[in-house]
């Protein structure tokens, strides 16, 4: 047996027991011991194919001794986050990428594509990332170090491969007797006896918090009206019979604590969600240390509206989510590259899902480059800064595996996104709950942005000097007047402008 060494490890195994009792590894140890045992022993049974042996969410490096390989690896989905550099001569490789930036031997520069990318798409697209010469490892990746090069090897794909051969209760069946298996797997783990859950007024957190041994949900809400679904999420708690929390989220409160999450996200992100996200965290920190999150679903059954949008046959699905086109974003940049084109990050995957159904092309996109981008990014960068362990069971592997196989009629049927999802639901839902339309986790950002009692920070980065270095002024005035002017749609350009000078500022 090859002598091997965990040189970083991040995340949870899962279906630990099931790897405990095929591996020979004692059930005793603590969790420490056992994901190490777990993990030196699965590449010593499988290889690199040790990855589609284990459940959970996972980002480690492997040192082979015999190989003299660094083997540095990424969960299917992106659950964990996982970046890498070659700093002199030494490989680096992290979950937290100011770890990295921050090394003696690296030099840190600003990577300007990313920055043209990201004011398209509102989040980091793709493997670049903000820092020239830093890298994100893809989800499905693991990349090798031999001394002298790094070699990214895919090793998994979201592909779409419906299968017609059962019907829409059977596959409603399955999908619950799969979340059953999972959440099982998580009740059995006696070393977090005590877990909550996240809620929100939706059917996949509910449904989660319903099938789960969760004690208590936990959303957050806000004293605007069409924001705040802390009610429907009290209403499904306590059909359920379980107990509610909820943190209120004011103004003043969200916007001292962005520059908080800008600093600990590592990179800008467009997404105000997860400030919001980082104050629910925070509360939940003082009665809990493992938590439940519903993500994944919309991604694997088909849950938002650009999922349902037929496309011209000549245009390309650019994610579910873009907030500048490439000509906005060419009027308000300095130094506009007209090489970088946004369709750069989705081009190879859209060439390989052509010939499937158009829901299928979207999901894999979105699974491949969306969910990791911006939601993963959010959830595990400011759950682990809270200094929460965020569990999302809904993105296991076999449940994708099973969504992958359901034909995109059972996804969106009855006039309704995810049916046969919601369907499976049901079995442990009211119908009011399991079919309740799509609320979203919407901030009321879009209108406390507008509000001079609040909005001073955000004026004055817009038109600090750091601003000048890469905006054009006028355009950026141009911005700012219209959003106040009443044009409410343009709150995503200007949070997604203030984020990423923030984090300039707060890096460089």
């Amino acid at each position: 047996m090859s002598k091997t060494e965990i040189r970083y490890f991040s995340g949870y195994i899962r279906n630990y027991k099931a790897l405990c009792a095929q591996l020979g590894i004692e059930q005793g140890l603590s969790r420490a011991e056992r994901e190490s045992e777990i993990l030196t022993k699965a590449y010593a049974e499988w290889g690199m194919e040790m990855m589609l042996h284990i459940y959970g969410a996972f980002a480690f490096a492997i040192w082979d001794e015999e190989k003299q390989k660094l083997f540095c690896v990424r969960d299917q989905v992106g659950q964990k986050q996982m970046f890498y550099a070659v700093c002199g001569n030494e490989f680096v490789c992290s979950g937290d990428i100011d770890e990295i930036a921050s090394n003696a031997n690296f030099e840190k520069k600003l990577n300007m594509p990313m920055l043209q990318q990201y004011l398209f798409y509102g989040y980091p697209i793709g493997e670049q990332t903000f820092y020239q010469n830093l890298y994100k490892l893809m989800p499905g990746h693991y990349a090798v170090w031999d001394g002298k090069s790094v070699e990214v090897v895919r090793y998994f794909m979201p592909d779409f491969k419906p299968d017609y051969s059962k019907s829409e209760d059977e596959w409603a069946a399955e999908i619950e007797k799969v979340v059953d298996g999972i959440l099982s797997e998580e009740r059995e783990d006696t070393e977090v006896p005590y877990k909550e859950s996240f809620l929100s007024g939706g059917v996949d957190s509910s449904y989660l918090f319903a099938a789960s041994d969760a004690v208590q949900a936990n959303t957050v809400g806000y004293g605007e009206q069409g924001f705040d679904e802390s009610g429907l999420a009290r209403h499904t708690a306590e059909l359920l019979g379980k107990k509610f929390g909820v943190k209120i989220i004011t103004p003043e409160e969200y916007f001292e604590r962005i520059p908080t999450v800008i600093d600990k996200m590592g990179q800008p992100l467009g997404d105000a969600s997860a400030v919001a996200f980082s104050i629910g965290c925070k509360a939940v920190k003082e009665h809990a240390d493992v938590v439940y999150s519903g993500e994944g679903i919309d991604e694997f059954f088909g849950g938002y509206n650009a999922h349902k949008r037929e496309l011209p046959s000549d245009w390309t699905y650019l994610t579910c989510s873009h907030i500048m086109s490439e000509d906005y974003v060419k009027s308000i940049m300095l130094d506009y590259d007209g090489s970088v084109r946004a369709v750069q990050p989705v081009e190879a995957l859209w060439k390989h899902v052509q010939g499937q159904e158009p829901l299928n092309q979207k999901l894999t996109i979105d699974i491949s480059l969306w969910l990791e981008g911006d939601i993963y990014l959010n959830t595990d960068r400011t759950s682990t800064a809270c200094g929460i362990e965020l569990h999302t069971p809904f993105s296991d592997l076999r449940l994708f595996n099973v969504a992958s196989k359901i034909p995109p009629e059972y996804k969106f049927a009855h006039d309704q996104n995810k049916y046969v999802f919601r369907k499976a639901a049901s079995s442990k839902l009211p119908d009011e709950v399991a079919f309740r339309k799509k609320v979203g986790f919407a901030v009321p950002v879009r209108k406390w942005l507008s509000d001079e009692r609040f909005n001073k920070p955000i004026s004055d980065k817009l038109f600090c000097e750091t601003s000048a270095k890469f905006f054009n002024q006028d355009e950026i005035k141009k911005l700012w007047t219209s959003y106040l002017n009443g044009e409410e749609q343009l709150w995503g350009r200007v949070y997604a402008i203030y984020a990423f000078l923030l984090w300039y500022d707060l890096k460089f």
